[in-house]
């Protein structure tokens, strides 16, 4: 069996699988900074009880950034063009993976906050460098955004 074939059903599971009355996913597209100019970036969110997962797929990170890319990403109160404190940092693991047949890198994350509770403030979706390659903010998405 193709060890590749697993990793690629099981995201695409988790982008376009089934959702329940208690397991709800939703779409929020993530701009490019200044500093990313160029690239794509999307996170799907899905509601898990009292937390929300965090399913991340990105095109590209900026020139110069050692690869494979660690990635940092943090729930900051505010927008993306108002930014406030950091809520949630989710850097428990800052490993990506590149996706076989395309230039970009997925990783997962997960922060204790219900999707709901996200949804219902302002909250802005931060992704980020390793302080190595500079602490750069390529990424950011406005919860509020977020799509079924």
């Amino acid at each position: 069996m193709n060890t590749r074939i697993v990793p690629l059903a099981l995201l695409m599971a988790g982008l376009f699988g089934c959702s329940t009355a208690s397991n709800h996913s939703m779409n929020l597209p993530l701009a490019a900074t200044h500093r990313n100019a160029g690239q794509t970036g999307n996170a799907t969110l899905t509601a898990e009880g009292n937390q929300t997962n965090f399913d991340f797929y990105i095109t590209g990170v900026p020139t110069g950034t050692l690869l494979p890319p660690r990635i940092y990403t943090f729930i900051n109160k505010g927008s993306c063009q108002q930014p406030g404190p950091v809520a949630f940092a989710m850097n428990d693991k800052v490993n990506t993976k590149n996706e076989a047949g395309s230039n970009g890198w997925s990783f997962y994350r997960n922060a204790p906050i219900a999707t709901s509770e996200l949804l219902s403030g302002k909250y802005s979706i931060v992704v980020r460098t390793s302080p190595e390659d500079g602490s750069v903010d390529i990424f950011c998405g406005d919860v509020a955004q977020a799509k079924r």
